[in-house]
């Protein structure tokens, strides 16, 4: 009877320690070391609201302080100044060519828009620091429900929104340590940075075709979407992540052709080509 004992109480605490869930900071290390490993264990529990809010306020507060930064630099200030005016001259050439206003009015609203901008000062970057959340979030929930979409309907996965919400927003610490990269980056080199990519270290505008792959060759968004790919299979009780993976990839730069035709066609949404 002792000897039946002794050879269950191993099983029991095997057992146990399977079902054990993980602590959020071992699933943030899991993120980077063992994706797969990491979301499988995840997936034997309900999804939990804090492994995708904590990562997105993590990317909300260092999308902050890096405008905060890049403002206060006099050269990249000048720089996100000029390109923001060039997409408002090219909106009111737009409107000139169209008979909506005059080349007189045009001039004089590129002017007054300039000098608000130039004025604008802690103003401007309260405004832009008080968008961010509302943006980064909007832009959070939508993706999550396109994917959830892939994943449920069309990958034929078994799982809910939150699960699409956890797959998605766990890998944010990726896009935290490439945001801080490319803050480093653009304060090191006195540059104005939108991301990580060949294009932006290069200086390669995006409003081109060539523009627009060399944007996509960045290390550290392919290795979020690779994540983002494997989190979605395990979360969805799939054990083909390769498809997963390909699927997420697909879809990210299918919808980036689209916004990139969109910014070519509608001057007003030319930020989309970015």
């Amino acid at each position: 009877m002792e000897e039946m004992q002794n050879q269950e109480a191993p099983k029991m605490s095997s057992v146990e320690l399977e079902e054990f869930e993980m602590s959020h900071t071992d699933k943030l290390v899991g993120v980077f070391s063992e994706p797969s490993g990491t979301f499988s264990k995840m997936s034997k529990f309900p999804p939990k609201t804090a492994d995708w809010v904590i990562p997105i306020l993590i990317v909300i507060v260092i999308a902050i302080l890096s405008q905060i930064l890049m403002m206060n630099n006099p050269i990249i200030k000048a720089a996100i100044m000029e390109k923001q005016m060039a997409a408002v001259e090219k909106s009111l050439n737009d409107a000139v060519a169209k008979g909506q206003m005059t080349q007189a009015q045009a001039d004089q609203r590129l002017e007054s828009t300039r000098d608000s901008m130039e004025q604008g000062g802690a103003v401007q970057i309260i405004i832009i620091s008080a968008g961010i959340p509302f943006g980064i979030f909007l832009f959070f929930f939508i993706v999550s429900g396109v994917y959830l979409i892939l994943a449920k309907f069309v990958l034929k996965g078994e799982g809910t929104y939150k699960e699409a919400m956890v797959a998605y927003g766990l890998p944010h610490y990726i896009t935290a340590i490439q945001m801080i990269i490319m803050v480093i980056a653009a304060l090191a080199m006195n540059k104005l940075f939108t991301g990580t990519s060949v294009a932006d270290f290069i200086g390669t505008e995006k409003n081109t075709i060539a523009g627009f792959l060399l944007g996509k060759l960045d290390v550290f968004s392919i290795w979020f979407y690779v994540v983002f790919g494997i989190g979605l299979a395990k979360m969805f009780k799939s054990n083909n992540s390769q498809k997963y993976i390909i699927s997420v990839i697909a879809v990210w730069l299918g919808f980036g052709l689209i916004f990139f035709a969109l910014a070519k066609s509608v001057p007003f949404l030319s930020f989309l080509a970015g």
